[in-house]
């Protein structure tokens, strides 16, 4: 019995100082989460009346000639995946990479943001073509490399299409994986704007500047929403986590005052029994 009791005080212990731990890091990712929410919605509106323009014009246009709106002959696809480098967030990467797998062929192009979803595509023997790329320090910079290299394969005929995959930010609570097309661009329908609006020099060649810029917008704005999301990901699982070993530790404590009761009571009735033995 005392060795029971001492095993369970042990573990209360052990249990304590997970809470400790899994406290303090559910402190640290609302933190992170609340700046990189704050980051978020700051590029949000540039984001949104850059891809507004974008489409005020492609709903001007009568044809898609433009290289950037019409499909090339290539079959293969580009996909830009955005994992993170940290583990302890939940099913935040293992949902976003088994949301992607069944649309992955074996001859499309994969570039990889973040260290667990190269390891992921490895360990299932797909080839990853860019070098290492860090999640955490991933900048607007990292963007414009990323697209600049996807538009010279689609440019030359390697791809037909780019697409991202990332998280994106619902709530505190609710993060979706999404997989987006980039290019070919395609139009989308909008109220279009009373004002006349001339092109000069000429609406292809535009298109042919703002469309890139659009691209490493969307990008960087992908990797804010993922980053976002992994941070409320984490936090919800060490809050979690946080709630479960209290649960425990309830259950432990319960279980070692019934067996110091129940100690107690056997060592009451040794000494009746021994009284009325003399």
């Amino acid at each position: 019995m005392a060795q029971g009791k001492q095993a369970l005080k042990s573990r209360i212990k052990s249990t304590g100082a997970t809470i400790k731990i899994t406290s303090a890091m559910k402190l640290m990712a609302n933190a992170k989460l609340a700046k990189q929410k704050t980051q978020m919605q700051k590029n949000r509106e540039y984001s949104s009346i850059l891809m507004d323009t974008l489409h005020q014009i492609l709903a001007r246009v009568d044809s898609n000639e433009n290289i950037y709106l019409k499909n090339n002959s290539s079959n293969k696809e580009l996909y830009i995946i955005f994992s993170s480098d940290l583990g302890l967030c939940g099913g935040y990467n293992t949902n976003m990479l088994r949301h992607i797998l069944p649309t992955l062929d074996a001859d499309d192009l994969i570039m990889v943001i973040g260290s667990k979803g190269r390891k992921w595509l490895d360990a299932r023997n797909f080839e990853v073509m860019n070098d290492y790329l860090n999640s955490d320090d991933f900048s607007y910079n990292d963007a414009t490399n990323i697209i600049n290299e996807a538009l010279k394969l689609y440019l030359n005929g390697e791809i037909g299409k780019i697409n991202v995959v990332y998280t994106e930010f619902v709530n505190t609570v609710v993060f979706n994986p999404v997989v987006s097309l980039l290019l070919p661009v395609e139009k989308k329908d909008v109220v279009k704007m009373n004002k006349e609006i001339l092109f000069e020099p000429s609406c292809d060649e535009i298109l042919n500047t703002l469309i890139p810029m659009a691209l490493k917008s969307a990008l960087y704005s992908n990797w804010l929403e993922t980053k976002t999301s992994e941070q409320a990901s984490r936090r919800v699982a060490m809050e979690n986590a946080t709630d479960n070993a209290n649960e425990l530790k309830d259950k432990l404590v319960l279980q070692f005052n019934q067996a110091r009761q129940a100690a107690i009571t056997q060592e009451l009735t040794e000494i009746v029994a021994g009284a009325d033995s003399i």
